[in-house]
């Protein structure tokens, strides 16, 4: 199973800019496993969901051909937390781009209002110069993240 941190996207201009929301609810159980009286979504779980706005943005460059995989967290700052009927916002701009690799500089947004910022870097496994094998298959982009996007790329607006 794979998890899923955005629930869709609002914006997407390839190769430029990325903007997914997430509806945080109290039916998600991890809300509520930090603290039993204070249901929260947690912080790491802010970075994975800019790790998959960003990275299907690095990803659909190449059109979902590499293996695009979060290297390094750069920066992640938050100063606001985030409780079951809060909608969360990620904006992931394109830093840079290249052939082994990619960065995003982003910013997560709770109800409109920004609260903190997460910058990631992201590797292209299959150009890695380790010499190490990964399967071919992509088990990065399945389909479900490639749908997300579609109606952006076939000429709509989402």
């Amino acid at each position: 199973m794979r998890w899923m941190w955005i629930d869709r996207f609002t914006e997407f201009l390839p190769g430029k800019r990325a903007v997914a929301i997430k509806n945080v609810s109290l039916a998600e159980e991890h809300v509520h496993d930090h603290y039993e009286a204070f249901p929260m979504h947690p912080a790491s779980l802010m970075i994975e969901g800019m790790a998959q706005t960003g990275g299907i943005l690095v990803g659909q460059m190449t059109n979902f051909q590499e293996k695009v995989v979060l290297a390094k967290v750069t920066k992640a700052e938050f100063d606001d937390i985030v409780c079951p009927g809060d909608q969360l916002t990620y904006e992931a701009d394109m830093e840079s781009f290249a052939r082994e690799a990619a960065s995003i500089r982003g910013v997560v947004r709770k109800n409109g209002n920004p609260i903190g910022t997460v910058d990631l870097m992201f590797s292209h496994v299959d150009q890695n110069l380790a010499g190490t094998k990964f399967p071919e298959e992509n088990f990065v982009f399945t389909g479900s993240f490639q749908r997300m996007v579609a109606p952006f790329l076939e000429g709509g607006d989402g």
